[in-house]
C-alpha cells in the first residue's frame, strides 16, 4: 500500500531523529515472526534504553545514506527491523541477542556503532561486552589499585613501629 508524500515525509523525520540520537543500530531479518514474539523483542530492548522499529526499507535506505552510512546490498532487503541503542550499545545488543535466542527466524544482518559498518559476527561480539556500569566499575577498580597500594606501602612502616610497642607493651605488662 503507497504512503503519502506528507505520510513519507513524517516517516522520514522519525526514522532521521531515531538515528540521530543512537549511538549503535543493528539490523535484523524477521521473515515469519509472530507479534507476540516482536513485542516480545520490543520489550527486551526498551529495558536497555532501546527502541527496536519495523522498518521501510526504502525509506530507511534514504535516511542511511542522508547520514553517509553506505549499507551493502542486502541489509536492507526483506523484512528489516531496527534496534537503535540509545544509551548502552552493548546492553542493547545483549537484549537483542537475549531476546532473539531460539528464534530461527529472527536473524541479524550486521549495523553501525559510531558510523562504524559493522558485519553480524561484530554485532555478536558486541553483544557479549558487558554493559556500561560493569566497564565502569572495572575501570574505577584498576585506577584505584596503584593508590591503594601506595597507601599500604606508606603506612606498613609505621604499623610495623605500633606492633614492635605493643608487643614491648604487652611484655611490660606481663614482668608487672
Amino acid at each position: 500500500m503507497a504512503i503519502t508524500k506528507q505520510r513519507k515525509e513524517e516517516v522520514l523525520a522519525t526514522y532521521q531523529d531515531w538515528l540521530k540520537r543512537s549511538q549503535a543500530v543493528i539490523l535484523v531479518e524477521y521473515t515469519g515472526a509472530k507479534m507476540k514474539d516482536m513485542d516480545a523483542i520490543r520489550a527486551k530492548v526498551r529495558e536497555t534504553g532501546g527502541e527496536f522499529h519495523v522498518v521501510k526499507n526504502t525509506l530507511a535506505r534514504r535516511v542511511f545514506t542522508d547520514q553517509g552510512m553506505t549499507l551493502p546490498e542486502d541489509y536492507l532487503t526483506k523484512s528489516t527491523a531496527v534496534s537503535f541503542a540509545f544509551i548502552d550499545p552493548a546492553a542493547t545488543a545483549k537484549a537483542l541477542s537475549d531476546a532473539t535466542k531460539g528464534l530461527e527466524f529472527v536473524k541479524v544482518k550486521g549495523g553501525f556503532l559510531a558510523g562504524q559498518q559493522l558485519n553480524p559476527a561484530q554485532v555478536k561480539a558486541l553483544a557479549e561486552l558487558p554493559p556500561l556500569p560493569i566497564v565502569r566499575a572495572q575501570l574505577l577498580g584498576v585506577l584505584q589499585a596503584p593508590a591503594g597500594k601506595l597507601v599500604r606501602t606508606i603506612a606498613e612502616p609505621a604499623r610495623s613501629l605500633a606492633s614492635v610497642f605493643r608487643a614491648f607493651s604487652e611484655k611490660a605488662q606481663a614482668v608487672v
